[in-house]
């Protein structure tokens, strides 16, 4: 029978038994941040042999059907040119951006074929179209997949710590904590990185890469470069106003989309989810710490992304395996598998999981190998004392 640990400040009591604790009323409730009872190695066992396949001309048949659908839609803009079309291009090129990138995501984690020329050359191709240097965002998100939930290493969405947190000063931390400022911050997160962290996607002598990676990077940052010098030169012939239209601010929905997405994998859960240091972490344990979510029809335009633990636990699984992974994998998992919540249409539902997580997750503490976020009431009383006194 469990026994109700003592709390610490800002998590949930951590587990003693079977991963649950008991709480005032007596209920057992379930505690994610204990060692889960199982390995991953029999994850990896309950999944099918042929989820593991990767098929070249299955991955190159999605990535020719959403550039075409890319490409469809770009002639549709030029054709219609009307600002009844526009806001409809907008929100469906935008949507077809994010795509390309989860494709060029896949050639990254070499997931699209076991080729890795195919994959270096159609990654590319993908990412460079929409401003991502391939290489240099390939080898942050390895860091990422291989650090996955770890305070200090994670690469993605990193928390910051309390002392980081109140070392900003009160503009800053608005900022990064009102919607919709957050969902714009990867152009900023490829130039500087996250708070607390140095380096750049661009620079190969960035901090976060090797000696060995930088040809790679440097390959990435001329795609890169080459893809803005087209926009600018298309801008002198089309005009500045139509690029903008026309490819500008579908990057912005795409931006939006990234950040969102990206989020939502890992915060915004109804219970708190621990975050780990130490020899608290593990690959299996961080893994176990992401969230799956529903996008409604929008799981097949983007690749079924949403399907994330099995994707953090083992990115080698082709996208087009991952729904069936999962339901082999759930039975192993189960309780430390969070089951998401079903989207109608459109995932209009994921906007209060994430106005709640900014108003809710601001940083975890200095301390402790197992840690949850906290709250600063400050932040949330400032902003409310800002509304009263403009009203």
């Amino acid at each position: 029978m469990a026994v109700q640990a003592e709390e610490v400040k800002g998590s949930p009591a951590a587990a003693i038994d079977g991963g649950a604790n008991v709480n005032g009323a007596g209920d057992v409730i379930f505690d994610p941040s204990a060692p889960p009872p199982f390995k991953i190695a029999e994850i990896r066992a309950a999944i099918p042999a042929h989820c593991w396949v990767k098929n070249p001309w299955r991955s190159l048949s999605y990535a020719l059907r959403d550039v075409f659908v890319v490409f469809f839609l770009l002639a549709s803009a030029i054709r219609f040119d009307s600002w009844f079309f526009w806001p409809l291009y907008w929100a469906l090129q935008g949507t077809m951006f994010w795509a390309l990138f989860v494709l060029g995501h896949d050639c990254g984690h070499g997931s699209f074929s076991d080729s890795s020329k195919l994959n270096s050359v159609v990654g590319h191709i993908l990412h460079s179209a929409i401003l991502v240097p391939y290489h240099g965002w390939r080898i942050s998100h390895k860091t990422h997949h291989q650090n996955h939930g770890h305070v200090e290493n994670d690469e993605s969405w990193v928390p910051l710590t309390e002392k980081l947190y109140k070392s900003l000063d009160k503009k800053t931390r608005m900022l990064r904590f009102t919607a919709p400022f957050p969902i714009f911050a990867y152009p900023f997160y490829l130039w500087s990185r996250s708070p607390g962290k140095e380096g750049s996607h661009f620079n190969p002598y960035s901090k976060l890469f090797s000696p060995n990676d930088r040809k790679d990077v440097i390959t990435s940052t001329l795609c890169w470069l080459a893809m803005f010098s087209l926009l600018v030169c298309l801008s002198f012939i089309m005009g500045p106003v139509q690029i903008f239209k026309l490819y500008g601010v579908p990057y912005l929905i795409f931006v939006m989309w990234l950040d969102t997405v990206t989020y939502l994998h890992h915060h915004g859960y109804k219970q708190k989810l621990p975050w780990y240091r130490g020899k608290e972490w593990s690959y299996l344990r961080g893994g176990l710490t992401t969230v799956d979510r529903d996008y409604g029809w929008i799981n097949n335009v983007h690749h079924d992304i949403g399907t994330h633990v099995i994707h953090h636990l083992f990115p080698q699984i082709p996208h087009y395996h991952l729904i069936e992974a999962t339901k082999a994998a759930k039975p192993v998992l189960g309780k430390y598998y969070r089951e998401p919540e079903k989207s109608g249409p459109i995932p209009v539902h994921l906007i209060q999981n994430l106005l709640d997580s900014m108003k809710q997750d601001h940083f975890v503490s200095d301390t402790g190998d197992v840690v949850f976020y906290q709250t600063d009431p400050e932040l949330h009383n400032h902003k409310q004392h800002s509304k009263t006194k403009s009203q």
